[in-house]
């Protein structure tokens, strides 16, 4: 590792960019730490506090896997990590300095996982059709989409959020691949799914992409890798449970066919829009909301004058419920409820239909970007995010308040 520090005293520039990184975050002291070869990152200053748009994104990573052969999954594998390594990197140096607001970081996390998800779809589908043909025949489309739920959904990552996915096909029943080895349809997109997800989280030299959680898809673990268009259809309108329904505000298509895109944007919008028994709907959300209170608050945190910044009374995920029955209850008279997937454009259309005071929606928002504020720094920090007490108690007060009106709660 000599080459290493020859590096540093020979660019003192760089060497006051590690030294500043590293007084400011734990978090970025052990990725230096595991990964020395983002060092490399730290001898521009222009690029290191500047992140590219998501085109440029897509240039940048599409020039890098041009240089690999397409059989050298290794090698792809490899290159994936270190762009999603390093430009999560110059997310965080942005976020240091002050360069990159909270809102944008969150973005900008967003933008670096789909980008590589786009990719690795890529890389996965033409290793698979190169072993068994395609399942389409003649047909340009691939018949398969990556839904993605919970925080990606939600245009909301974080540094350490993991990804909740969900794969979808489309493709006809009796369907078989055209190559040496054929598989019949389903089985090609069960292969499909295990290799993207094998892609994502195998460890390499340089750890993983990303932890993938797919126990969101029709069924939990019990179901299906790979659903079929037909058969989450049919799951999300007679089979899935009020929290299901809740997910799905925040779900969206992240990579793949565009017309099964578009299938899926108009089944959301279908479901989200349909008319519900609102008493029903109030007594699921709320206890659910009890459940996830009960088993993921940090035990004696109140007790102690603690505040957990996600699951606290008041917190982030009492927000979150209040969007989510907002959109399940009112979605069939306010289409607009239903447009979007992160919680700060609900609350905006929710203040834009009528439905709740603009000083109401002004205060759900603000509390919102200050708990994630702290959030963001907590992960930063290497610290769990529980908060003394007292801290942004007046935010706190504003979202209890407001979850009372909603719920109607004595």
């Amino acid at each position: 590792r000599t080459a290493y520090l020859v590096l540093l005293m020979e660019n003192p520039a760089a060497l006051g960019r590690l030294v500043r990184l590293c007084d400011a975050s734990p978090w970025v002291s052990r990725q230096l730490a595991a990964h020395p070869v983002l060092l490399d990152e730290l001898l521009d200053a222009s690029s290191l506090y500047s992140v590219p748009d998501k085109d440029g994104l897509r240039s940048e990573l599409r020039q890098r896997l041009l240089r690999i052969p397409e059989d050298d999954l290794e090698a792809q594998m490899e290159a994936l990590r270190y762009f999603r390594l390093a430009h999560v990197l110059r997310v965080a140096a942005s976020e240091i300095t002050g360069s990159l607001p909270l809102m944008k970081v969150s973005d900008y996390l967003t933008f670096i996982a789909e980008t590589v998800m786009e990719f690795v779809v890529d890389i996965a589908w033409q290793n698979l059709v190169e072993k068994h043909g395609t399942p389409c025949g003649d047909d340009p489309r691939r018949h398969f989409v990556i839904l993605a739920y919970g925080k990606m959904g939600g245009i909301e990552l974080g540094y350490g959020s993991d990804l909740d996915l969900v794969f979808v096909h489309d493709v006809p029943a009796g369907v078989i691949s055209d190559g040496e080895r054929p598989l019949d349809g389903t089985m090609f997109y069960t292969r499909l799914g295990q290799r993207i997800i094998h892609i994502l989280t195998a460890q390499t030299r340089l750890g993983q992409l990303y932890e993938v959680d797919m126990r969101l898809r029709p069924s939990g673990n019990s179901g299906l890798l790979v659903s079929s268009f037909s058969a989450f259809r049919d799951y999300q309108r007679g089979q899935a449970w009020t929290w299901e329904h809740q997910a799905l505000v925040r779900a969206r298509v992240v990579a793949g066919d565009p017309v099964l895109a578009e299938k899926f944007t108009e089944l959301r919008a279908d479901v989200l829009g349909s008319e519900r028994d609102l008493a029903k709907l109030r007594e699921d959300v709320l206890s659910m909301r009890d459940k996830m209170r009960q088993h993921l608050l940090p035990s004696g945190g109140e007790k102690n004058h603690e505040f957990d910044i996600k699951q606290g009374l008041g917190g982030i995920v009492d927000i979150e419920f209040m969007v989510q029955y907002a959109v399940l209850a009112w979605s069939h008279q306010h289409p607009p409820l239903h447009y979007h997937t992160d919680n700060i454009r609900i609350l905006e259309s929710l203040q834009q239909e009528g439905l709740i005071p603009e000083a109401d929606a002004r205060a759900l928002i603000e509390a919102y970007i200050a708990f994630r504020s702290q959030s963001h720094r907590a992960s930063l920090q290497e610290q769990k995010g529980q908060l003394s007490g007292e801290a942004l108690a007046e935010e706190r007060g504003a979202v209890r308040r407001i979850w009372q009106q909603i719920f109607d709660e004595q």
